[in-house]
């Protein structure tokens, strides 16, 4: 953990300037500025007051919260085969149902379908949306999200 850059970021956050760290932690502001650029290290007491001053605790400060992932492969998502239907669902994103938008890989067997879906839009490969869309190969759908559709090959 770069102690130094994490209490920069902090005290911007905060919106102070050095010197008005500096003042309410009773420290010089060059000392402010060498604990961010790490040319020293406060004391443990030290430490505290200033985390004090940027109205956090020592606990808060040391957590590191787990980045998110944003970039997401192959191996990240999650299948079904619905040998009924003749499909083949792919859920791009893990846990995307907690967003606004829940994108899926949709593959149709020869005589497959799907069952109705909240369509946002997507890319037709020449299926047709059984209530109310014809497509050519390529085609993009666009739907407001309304109503739900389902596909047949």
């Amino acid at each position: 953990m770069d102690i130094g850059l994490k209490l920069k970021e902090l005290r911007i956050l905060k919106g102070l300037t050095q010197e008005e760290l500096a003042d309410r932690a009773e420290l010089s502001k060059g000392f402010i500025s060498q604990i961010e650029r790490n040319l020293t290290s406060p004391s443990i007491a030290t430490l505290m007051d200033i985390l004090q001053c940027l109205g956090t605790t020592t606990a808060d400060f040391f957590t590191e919260a787990p980045d998110e992932q944003i970039v997401f492969g192959k191996a990240d998502y999650f299948e079904k085969i619905d040998t009924d239907l003749k499909n083949e669902i792919k859920w791009i994103i893990p846990n995307a149902q907690k967003n606004m938008m829940e994108p899926i890989l949709l593959t149709l067997e020869a005589g497959g379908e799907t069952y109705p879906l909240k369509l946002i839009s997507g890319i037709s490969a020449g299926k047709r949306c059984r209530d109310c869309f014809r497509c050519g190969g390529g085609v993009r759908i666009r739907s407001s999200g309304q109503y739900r559709h389902s596909f047949r090959e």
